[in-house]
């Protein structure tokens, strides 16, 4: 699901409270209605909306009472900052999936393949998550210092360029994507915003031009 429909979606109170309670267990309507003090309508209104979503589904037990759950993992991410604004779901990738070689900057130290035994699950689920807890801290300082990368970028552009775009841009020059064809791939933008953030790195003295190529000055 787009991650702006889910920012709107969760944006109620009432729904974000439903989803804490069911992370703790599976609930029917009346149980939801009393733990958020509203009338059993309201509460099946915005069940239905999480269902439709995807975030929420029922099921029915031998009494014929319906409890709903929550259907899946999802990790919605917001980053607000001067420099962009930007929202992303993800979903957990398979568990098959081979993590070595995959991540260039840092090192998992995570769990291998655990049996059923009580004892490991519970060691594998302590560890990760102390990793989840690292990863989390290295994520926020990964952004504290491209903000401040950016605003010492911004000394030698000035306020009317497009800081983060003109960054990306120089980066590619940097790291080896010379001809403005390479450039465009690298930064995945249309070529004409491209040659004009050249352009005006050139007019700063960032970059300078060498036939076909592009080279930090």
């Amino acid at each position: 699901m787009d991650s702006a429909v889910l920012l709107d979606l969760l944006g109620n109170e009432n729904r974000r409270r439903i989803l804490r309670l069911l992370a703790r267990k599976p609930c029917y309507v009346t149980e939801i209605s009393e733990y958020l003090g509203v009338s059993p309508k309201a509460v099946i209104d915005h069940l239905r909306k999480l269902e439709e979503a995807g975030l929420v589904e029922s099921h029915t037990d031998d009494q014929r009472r319906k409890y709903f759950h929550i259907s899946r993992n999802l990790r919605l991410e917001v980053s607000v900052s001067p420099y962009g604004f930007g929202t992303k779901s993800a979903y957990p990738a398979s568990p098959s999936l081979d993590m070595n070689g995959r991540c260039r900057h840092v090192t998992l130290d995570a769990p291998g393949e655990t049996d059923d035994d009580v004892a490991d699950l519970a060691t594998a689920f302590d560890q990760l998550q102390a990793l989840e807890n690292e990863l989390s801290l290295a994520q926020r300082w990964v952004y504290g210092r491209i903000t401040e990368i950016l605003d010492r970028l911004n000394d030698h552009l000035g306020v009317d360029a497009d800081s983060r775009f003109h960054a990306e841009v120089l980066a590619a020059v940097a790291t080896g994507r010379t001809t403005t064809a390479e450039i465009v791939e690298a930064v995945d933008a249309p070529t004409d915003a491209v040659r004009g953030a050249l352009n005006t790195l050139a007019d700063r003295g960032l970059v300078r031009q060498q036939g076909d190529e592009w080279r930090i000055s």
